[in-house]
């Protein structure tokens, strides 16, 4: 069982406290931790899908690294100060750390000076230090998130001063994970502002000879992305980035656009669940049809509890565009149900360019269990509005959006428990049938539905522990689809395809006529016989056959 954080004494419902995004006027403006230096400068990029599928590129040989750089004998040409071994958070402002800003690029030496000019200080960047170790080869450093020393992974930052003809060698020399979809294929992000301007093209995938490698030499383990790639224009401004970007500011300029149509606001109501450490608003939308709630059953969503996998942001926009739309099914299911959907659960880390972490220093997807509200408010609050959902009405789903840097396609972890042999089977079928409602995007054969001890604190446990019986982690891939003959990265406009293909299962699931329950039934018992190949024993059910047995 999971203690109740009522006992800790409830909040109310949510309520306008904070600033909201309204129709007019300015947004609530960021509030960063004080150590954090902000630029005036705002970014923004335009959306742009490529007209042709971006495949992956072939990998490199496993375990070909690269003769090892000397950024010792480099030239810093960027360089932030980290925050000081063992600080925590105190406090919070509008533009971070008061007072002058620092210098961290070096200056040019003139016209012909052809060092790039890096920058990371805006919001959602991530870039701690560039060394220049040839005439267009760089070692680049990432931040690790704020008040920890590890969780390198999201990067995003600025380049200028770059040159069309030459071939730019980069290498990112202190990542955390020892597998990554780099090593399969994947290529990263390059944005160009003379092409968004001139030419209407966004984001888009770059790099040849992509490698990722563990480095030399240091203690604990660290791993290398390196890639080769050709800016398009001289002396054009462009940014890197690990995946589309999807800042705090995307999410309330969305919520404004929201408040100011007149058709779609009627259908969702915004609050603030609560606010972050920082002050940061986290918002709740409730989606439903103006008829009274009574009887409605309640779907819980939430994304963005890791602030790096921007993947889940772009899927949470896909849905909630449907969901307030005019489509007869988006109709139906604000008949049917009510829709609890907080976007984005840790717009702190988003906002200073984390990969993982909140302002606490810890990953808040481990934090349900132990419900701490002063350290992980979002999370406290959240999981407190679900037991008051479950008080008053049954919670269908619960559905935590999160990105996979190690897998391709889009996949879910559920939880199996010893339940009878029907709820094992049950547990299945929402994934089966999404699986079927998108077989170029989502592999059912990669879920798994083992609850391990180190998963406990997550969201999708803790709510299935508090009585959800459907709860899931949806992963979506940094890379893309292996799936229907593909091979190619996932644009911007199939993350978002991903909300609509889940809400249309959400109908199949709940089909008053039982064919197709029966039907994913069926195939959910011949599939796990496959894989555990052998029938269960004489005499037993699924109910007698452990997760580790269906899954090995």
């Amino acid at each position: 069982s999971v203690p109740s954080v009522r006992r800790r004494g409830s909040p109310g419902e949510p309520r306008a406290l904070f600033a909201l995004p309204t129709a007019r006027g300015p947004l609530p403006a960021p509030r960063w931790p004080i150590e954090c230096e902000v630029i005036e400068e705002a970014m923004e990029h335009i959306e742009w899908v490529p007209p042709e599928p971006e495949p992956f590129c072939q990998p490199t040989a496993r375990g070909q690294a690269p003769a090892a750089l000397a950024e010792d004998q480099g030239t810093v040409v960027y360089h932030l100060s980290p925050a000081p071994r063992g600080s925590c958070f105190t406090r919070a402002r509008v533009g971070g750390a008061p007072g002058p800003l620092s210098s961290p690029a070096a200056p040019l030496e003139g016209p012909q000076d052809t060092t790039l000019l890096f920058e990371s200080r805006f919001e959602s960047g991530n870039l701690q230090r560039a060394v220049k170790v040839g005439p267009y080869e760089y070692v680049l450093r990432l931040r690790p998130d704020l008040y920890t020393t590890k969780h390198t992974q999201w990067f995003y930052f600025r380049v200028q001063n770059t040159r069309r003809d030459p071939l730019y060698r980069f290498t990112i020399a202190n990542l955390a994970k020892p597998q990554s979809l780099y090593g399969q294929g994947t290529r990263l992000l390059l944005y160009s502002q003379r092409d968004a301007r001139s030419r209407g093209i966004g984001w888009r995938r770059v790099g040849t000879d992509v490698r990722y490698y563990r480095g030399g030499g240091e203690e604990p383990a660290v791993f290398c992305l390196s890639w080769s790639v050709r800016f398009p224009h001289d002396g054009d401004t462009c940014f890197f980035a690990h995946s589309y970007p999807y800042t705090y500011s995307d999410l309330q300029r969305y919520l404004r656009a929201l408040a100011g149509d007149p058709v779609r606001s009627r259908h969702c109501a915004v609050r603030a669940l609560c606010r972050s450490l920082a002050g940061n608003t986290i918002y709740l939308l409730t989606i439903s049809s103006p008829a009274g709630a009574a009887g409605k059953r309640a779907v819980v969503l939430s994304a963005r509890v890791h602030p790096g996998e921007t993947g889940s942001s772009w899927a949470m926009r896909g849905l909630l565009d449907f969901l307030l739309s005019a489509h007869p099914d988006a109709q139906l299911l604000r008949r049917l149900f009510v829709f609890k959907v907080v976007p984005m659960l840790n717009p702190d880390g988003v906002v200073v360019g984390n990969s993982r972490c909140s302002l606490a220093g810890r990953d808040p997807n481990r934090a349900y269990e132990s419900a701490c509200r002063g350290s992980f408010p979002g999370v406290w609050h959240l999981r407190a509005m679900v037991e008051r959902l479950l008080a008053e009405r049954e919670v269908l789903l619960f559905c935590d959006f999160h990105g996979h840097s190690r897998k391709n396609n889009v996949f879910v972890y559920g939880c199996d428990g010893s339940g009878g042999a029907g709820t094992r089977l049950r547990q299945r079928v929402f994934p089966l049938m999404l699986s079927k409602n998108a077989p170029d995007k989502f592999c059912f054969p990669s879920c798994k539905f083992k609850v391990q001890k180190s998963k406990a604190g997550t969201g999708r446990v803790v709510m299935w522990r508090m009585g959800v019986s459907n709860s899931y982690t949806m992963e979506v891939a940094f890379g893309g689809s292996t799936l229907g003959g593909r091979s190619s990265h996932f644009t911007v406009e199939e993350l978002e395809s991903l909300g609509s293909l889940l809400c249309d299962t959400l109908l199949d699931f709940c089909d008053p006529h039982p064919a197709k329950l029966q039907q994913c039934l069926a195939e959910l018992d011949v599939l796990l016989r496959q894989r555990l190949g052998r029938e269960p024993r004489s005499g037993s059910s699924w109910s007698d056959v452990s997760t580790s047995e269906l899954e090995s």
